[in-house]
Formats: structure tokens, sequence, C-alpha cells
């Protein structure tokens, strides 16, 4: 919608106008065929005016055929209707000296006559036009007249117009589209060396890398006309209805070109044909169709230029993606962490900062972190301090924002047991021992036994940087990383005393060690070969469905996932065996102290103690064995674990 145009009335207010104008219509044509002499004097019973002239009051009196009009003597007017056929009140008159005259009987005018033969087909016209419209307008583009209607928007730089300054950490993505500007500010320089502009370009990356906003800063740059609309809107549940909504978006994209065409998630219209209900679905194909029409049929769209963003290319029609539709995949990947630091960078030019804030430091430590992530993480902190009645963001609003967003907020109100606290902080604990004796695992973030979000407990890790493959060794370590918890409540509290604490860990190591086997040929005894596929599935419901193979080959499959996973168990065992004192060492300083970080518990496991202000003794923790410590039956913990950062 344009900007310069007024905002639309207040429904209610426009309903209000319109009966208003209705009802002085009705006015003006009642007043129109009012008779101008009804206001003349008092009625007079015709037999009562016979009286009165004779007696001689009357001064002098206007006859017509249907109507007398007089004034008495004393001044007086009045007004009666003649009897038909009365012929001697002319002779009365005038044996009483009465003045009278006749008058000529009023005849309506053409115009008035037409006029009042059409008001009721005017009236009934009216009514009909006014529902209409209401009806249509009620529902916009899905209105009752308007269902094939583009909801394409237009948007104007006087929405919020965006540049490319205000996209960071996606630097290739922005120069592959810089093309697409400078044809737009200047078409000509490419048409005299025959070129032609890339009609469309497919923007791939996972939620929240800023591909919409990259798209923006394409029309932002350009200063051109921006139409948006998402994929969902072209589909209803009227075959035809789709197609009917494609091209009057391009006929108004004609209008305005050259322009942008942006279109959001196209995935839920450009799916495979075939894939649907039945292997058909007659709205959705109908729709693609006649979008792969408009982009590049025998009609040439001089100056439209089509963006498309999905985080699915997988399930994309080939036919949208040949060269002549989508000529280019520009994939907006998650940002490094020099991305990072410059959206950081971005997003706190927004928000007073304190001088401790190192937006390299806070880089480091969100490796994964999307664009919408790290804004949310500015956000937070700036919440943060709010509620601390603070005027700057510091470093430390920062930290616990971070710790949020990765961990989930804290449960501080959740009541716990003593013991259902102890099994939690030797949970934890095993991760931790087995995290620092893996030599290929990542760096211990921090470790905690504060309920967040869905766990009881947590142990964060951090890789110290940005990884891009994992290598057979830290999928081993994280294997053993996760099986970490489960053997130190088996160690600790026996074989009748394990809790469910470990089930999230249960489920990543398996769906790891089933992808190593089936996906990424590191089973010796199976080899290098798929045996599993991720595939879209029957009406859309995504799966994993494993590839033809014999039962023998199932189960070896089966019996490879099991291994991986006794083995990790074996090796977390041994290590948490050895180092049994150190356990108990940090299980104790978790259920003093709640949460610990890396360094601390590095410092830990060296020395024994925690150089910490709050506790004037030096923070010297005794180990003290508690094998055997009770624990309830109905102490169930839910997501309690690692969050290991694996493949």
């Amino acid at each position: 919608m344009n900007d310069d145009q007024p905002p639309p009335p207040n429904p209610w207010l426009r309903s209000l106008m319109v009966w208003g104008g209705v009802f002085v219509a009705l006015l003006l044509v009642v007043s129109l065929f009012a008779p101008r002499d009804a206001a003349a004097g008092k009625s007079m019973a015709y037999s009562d005016f016979r009286g009165q002239v004779a007696a001689g009051t009357v001064a002098e009196v206007q006859v017509s055929s249907d109507q007398i009009t007089g004034t008495l003597k004393n001044g007086d007017k009045f007004t009666t209707v003649p009897v038909p056929g009365d012929t001697s009140l002319t002779q009365l008159m005038t044996e009483n000296n009465v003045k009278f005259a006749g008058r000529p009987k009023e005849e309506m005018g053409l115009l008035a006559y037409l006029l009042i033969q059409a008001l009721p087909f005017l009236l009934i016209m009216g009514i009909a036009v006014f529902a209409l419209r209401q009806v249509q307008k009620g529902g916009g583009a899905g209105g009752a007249m308007g269902f094939g209607k583009s909801k394409a928007k237009l948007l104007t730089e006087k929405q919020g117009r965006v540049t490319f300054d205000d996209v960071a950490g996606i630097d290739e993505a922005r120069e592959e589209l810089e093309e697409i500007v400078e044809f737009l500010k200047d078409p000509g320089r490419f048409a005299k060396l025959g070129g032609k502009i890339p009609k469309g370009a497919l923007l791939v990356g996972s939620p929240g890398t800023g591909k919409t906003l990259l798209a923006r800063a394409i029309a932002g740059e350009a200063g051109v006309p921006f139409f948006t609309i998402s994929g969902s809107d072209f589909v209803e549940m009227f075959v035809g209805v789709g197609a009917s909504r494609v091209r009057d978006m391009f006929d108004s994209a004609k209008k305005n070109a050259p322009c942008i065409v942006f279109i959001d998630e196209i995935d839920a219209v450009g799916r495979h044909r075939g894939h649907g209900l039945g292997n058909s679905n007659d709205e959705r194909e109908q729709t693609l169709n006649q979008l792969l029409v408009e982009m590049d049929g025998f009609e040439a769209n001089e100056g439209i230029i089509i963006i498309a963003a999905t985080n699915r290319p997988d399930v994309l029609d080939p036919a949208l993606l040949r060269p002549g539709r989508f000529d280019r995949q520009v994939v907006v990947p998650i940002p490094d962490i020099e991305g990072r630091e410059k959206i950081l960078a971005v997003h706190m030019k927004k928000v007073p900062l304190a001088p401790d804030v190192e937006p390299r430091t806070i880089a480091r430590g969100t490796p994964g972190f999307s664009g919408a992530d790290l804004a949310n993480l500015v956000n937070e902190a700036a919440l943060l301090a709010a509620r601390r009645n603070k005027r700057l963001v510091a470093m430390q609003e920062f930290e616990d924002a971070k710790d949020k967003v990765m961990m989930g907020a804290e449960r501080r109100s959740m009541v716990m047991t003593e013991d259902e606290k102890k099994m939690t902080a030797y949970h934890e604990a095993g991760h931790a021992i087995v995290s620092v004796n893996e030599t290929a695992s990542d760096p211990i973030h921090k470790a905690t036994i504060i309920p967040r979000g869905r766990a009881l407990g947590m142990v964060m890790r951090l890789p110290e940087r940005d990884n891009y493959s994992y290598h057979r060794d830290k999928m081993h370590a994280n294997l053993s990383v996760s099986m970490g918890g489960r053997v130190a409540e088996e160690l600790i509290f026996g074989h009748d005393k394990v809790s469910s604490g470990a089930s999230s860990d249960i489920q990543y190591a398996t769906s790891l060690a089933r992808s190593m086997v089936t996906k990424w040929g590191m089973s010796e005894k199976l080899g290098p070969l798929q045996y599993e596929d991720q595939q879209e599935g029957y009406l859309g419901m995504g799966g994993t469905a494993r590839l033809f193979a014999s039962d023998e080959t199932n189960k070896l499959i089966d019996s490879e996932i099991r291994g991986l996973v006794d083995g990790a168990h074996a090796r977390a065992t041994k290590i948490l065996k050895e180092q049994e004192d150190k356990l108990h060492v940090l299980a104790l300083a978790l259920l003093e102290y709640e949460t610990l970080t890396g360094e601390e518990i590095t410092e830990l496991m060296e020395t024994g103690k925690l150089n910490r202000p709050d506790k004037p003794s030096g923070g010297v923790i005794v180990p003290r064995p508690v094998r055997g410590s009770a624990v309830p039956k109905s102490g169930k913990k839910f997501g309690g674990g690692t969050a290991p950062q694996g493949a």
C-alpha cells in the first residue's frame, strides 16, 4: 500500500455517512412533492364553510377543483375540500358579496414525474450496490468479488528504507545481488553489450539468516517499487484462484516496471508437482504453472525481477529452478565470527552500551547464531538492563542474555528435593568430567544445576572456532560425553536408582550414531554407503526412510548403531571410574555454587579448590563419597543433560 494515500476511513463512520445521505435524500423528495399551501390556514368542514359564507363572515375565496382556501373578515385563513357536484356555491358567494376567484390545478413537472417514477428502482439499485461494496471491501482481495485479486503489497521508501549498510555478515550473497541493483539503476549499460539481467534470484538459507532483509535492501538501493507477497497467499481452496492472483500480480508489476517482486517462502506454492493427495493438487499446481508461464513464457516481462526466498530448496519443482526463471541461487549462510561481529555492530547502534562491551567476545561465544538470533540477543540484553534499572547495557547483561537464549530461562521457583539436586549435580558432573578428558571434545562454557527451559541441569560446550565439518574422533567424543551423565548415575547411585534424566542424551547419541552408520559411511562393516535418506514423505510430512536393503543388512545397521553407543558408554565408564574423586569434587561444587564456568571447572580439576570472592575460606572443596544415597523413586527428571555441539 502506498504511504501517499490517506488511510481508509472508519467503516462504521462510512456506513453512518451513507445512511445519513439516504435520509437527507428522502427528506428532499418529501419536501419536493409536499403541497405548498398545506399550511395556508386551519382546516374547515365544507358545511361550516357554507355557513360562514351565508353569515357574511368570509372576505375572499380561491377555488380549485380539489381545494378551497380563503380569508375571513377577521383575518383568519382557512382551507376546505369542496363537495363534487355542488353548483350553488358560486350563487351563494355572489349573494353574500364574497370576493372569489378560480385557481388553476398545479401540474407536476416532467423532471419531478420522471424522478418519482424512477425512485423505487434507484433505491433498490443503490442498496444492492452498497451491499456488494461492503461485502467486497470487507474481505479485501479475498472479498466476494475479489478472489482473484493479488495480495501483493507495494512498499515504498517511506515505509522504512533498507540499504546494504543495514545488511551485514553475508557479504558474498550481497555481492552476487549488487549486479541486479546496477541493472535497475542503468539498464542501458548492460543492453549495449547484449547482456541480459537475470530474471530471478532464489535466496536459499536457514531461517533468520536475513533473506527478506537482503531483498528489501536490493529494492532500497535501486530505488524501485517493491512488491512483496508470501507463497501461501496464492493458494486457496478454490481451484484457479491462485493462478488468477499470479496474473493480477504480474499485471500490477508491469505497470510499475522496472520493479522487484519478492515471494517469501516460495516452497508453499513451488513444490514438486504430483506430490499431493492422489498424486495431484489442482489448485497449487495450477498456481505454479501460471507462475512458470509468467516468469518465462511467450510474453516477455521486461523490467520485472523476481526474488524468492526459501529454506527448503530440495522440495522445489525443477522447472522453477532452471535458467530463465531463477537464474541464480544465492546461498545466505549462517554468519561466521566476522559476520556475527558485523551483525552485532548493526544492532548495537540502537542500544546505549557500557565501555566494557566487546562485540568480538560476544561473537566468539555465539557460534551457529543467525542474524535473527543475534538481534534477539541484543534485545534480551537491553531488556535485562532495563529490568535492573541501568542506564547502559553492560557486558554482564550480554552474558546473561546469551545464557538465556542458549540454555533457556532460569526456573529458580522450581522446587527440587535435596536428593534430586544431588542426582542432577552428579549427572552434570559426569558430562563435564568426560568432556574434559576427551581431547576432541569442545571446551566447556558453563555447567549448571539450575533448571533452565525444559532441563533440570545443563553442561554447555562451545567450539573454539566455527565448524563446517566434523571428524570421526569428534563424533566419538560427543557420544562419550552424552553417555557421561547416565554413567555417573550408575556409578554413584547404583543400577536401580538410575533416573530418566538421560532421555535427551540417549536420543542425541542414537541419532548421531545412526547418521554415522547410514549416511556418513563411518562403519567398517558396512562401508562408505548410504542406507538412509531424508524424504519429504506422504502429504508433505518429513521423515527418514531406510533405502532398500536385505534383512541381514538392516540387522547389521542396528548392530553397528548399538555398538557405537555401547562403546561410548564403556569409554565414559572407564573415565569416570578412574576419576571418581574428581567427580565427587565437581558435583559438590555444583551443589554449593549451582553454576560454574569452564575456567572454574578446569581450576577445580587441577587444584581441588575455587578462588571465589563469595567464599572467604578460599572455596576449598573436600571430596566425600556419597555412594548409595537415597533418591526418591518418584524423582523424575525432564530434559536434563548436556547440549553437545555435534553433527
